[in-house]
């Protein structure tokens, strides 16, 4: 199996064109092309972990932390960072990143937090919007279900929970053909009047050469007729954060005893106790301090994520509990998630949990 093919499943899972412009989520050292020996998940790439997958046999790197987040002006080791990437490309080791596209995703990081917490009905705290595109064409009656179902395979017509989905709706389309065409239908140099579905289907805009493939290949016309629009619809299942419900709900400390023992913390830093119940729990793996008022606006009783400024816990304004958990400890389910999702999809590959704790963050108890 290529490296190829597994990148193709993971950007199933999160798309690379979800990621913030910031981010370096792709394919960062080694060919897509080569054989691909073994795999090991990891949250960060370091040169141990660099030689635990060779010692392994593996040659792929599957980390949620880019090593590369800016381009390189040159590689002679006098940063971990040069260190990493020459271990790796002398091993002939590939490294590939799946970061905040796997953030943004509802099913991705934030989740794998949630579910740890045994949260329930969770939604995106802040939607992306312009993800949506809508795809409107043209086909005679008869040849109408083979195209939707073309488009249906290509990955159009996904809402939520819901897939194959459309609308159509009956009309009279006219055209002329000119001597140099070839019609489906008619004759040329005559107008002629075909009764035909309109068909209207969306999906998501980083699928959009592949659906407009799939519509020609599949349309029986010479020249099918076409639009597409995006949509500025809010997209529940793209975004930053996710906010859920507890089964039961609990008092504070009840909860962040909950919460230390679920992520094996040896410490949370929080605001103020608020003498309030914890029911509605707002999340954002690693550095979410800029989800803070939106997470108050969702209603959160509380906020869990890493990297809070000094400045910033006074943004909780006595209306949110804030803990900061870490940004390692925030993320460190996602290999748990990786392999899960992998293993699912290649049940007979080798896929490894790295064992080198890349947490560069010590507590002094």
């Amino acid at each position: 199996m290529k490296i190829q093919e597994i990148i193709q499943v993971l950007e199933q899972l999160a798309h690379p064109s979800l990621q913030e412009n910031y981010d370096n989520a792709r394919l960062i050292t080694g060919n897509k092309n080569w054989f691909c020996k073994g795999i090991m998940c990891s949250l960060d790439v370091t040169e141990a972990v660099v030689e635990e997958v060779k010692k392994n046999k593996c040659n792929l790197i599957i980390a949620h932390h880019p090593i590369i987040f800016n381009g390189l002006k040159k590689i002679t080791g006098d940063n971990y960072v040069e260190k990493t990437i020459i271990a790796a490309i002398k091993n002939n080791i590939a490294i590939y990143a799946i970061h905040t596209n796997l953030d943004n995703v509802l099913t991705g990081v934030n989740k794998k937090i949630a579910d740890k917490l045994e949260l329930i009905n969770l939604k995106t705290i802040l939607p992306k919007q312009n993800i949506v595109q809508k795809l409107f064409t043209f086909v005679p009656i008869n040849y109408a279900e083979k195209l939707r179902t073309a488009l249906f395979n290509a990955g159009a017509g996904n809402i939520g929970n819901y897939s194959e989905c459309s609308f159509n709706s009956n009309g009279s389309g006219t055209f002329k053909a000119n001597n140099a065409a070839k019609p489906f239908i008619g004759n040329k140099e005559k107008r002629h009047t075909e009764d035909e579905i309109k068909i209207e289907i969306i999906f998501p805009f980083w699928i959009k050469n592949q659906v407009v493939k799939t519509l020609i290949e599949n349309h029986p016309y010479e020249e099918p007729a076409f639009d597409i629009i995006t949509l500025n619809n809010t997209f529940h299942h793209v975004g930053s954060g996710v906010i859920g419900e507890l089964l039961k709900p609990l008092d504070e400390k009840t909860f962040l005893k909950k919460l230390k023992k679920a992520f094996n913390l040896q410490v949370i830093k929080h605001t103020n106790f608020l003498q309030k119940t914890i029911k509605k729990v707002a999340v954002c793996g690693g550095a979410g301090s800029f989800l803070i008022n939106n997470a108050i606006a969702a209603g959160a009783d509380i906020f869990i994520t890493a990297d809070i400024k000094y400045h910033e816990f006074f943004d909780a304004n006595e209306q949110i509990l804030i803990a900061d958990i870490g940004h390692y400890e925030s993320e460190q389910y996602t290999t748990e998630l990786l392999i899960d999702y992998l293993q699912k999809n290649f049940p007979n590959f080798a896929v490894l949990k790295s064992k080198v704790n890349t947490n560069p963050v010590n507590y002094f108890l």
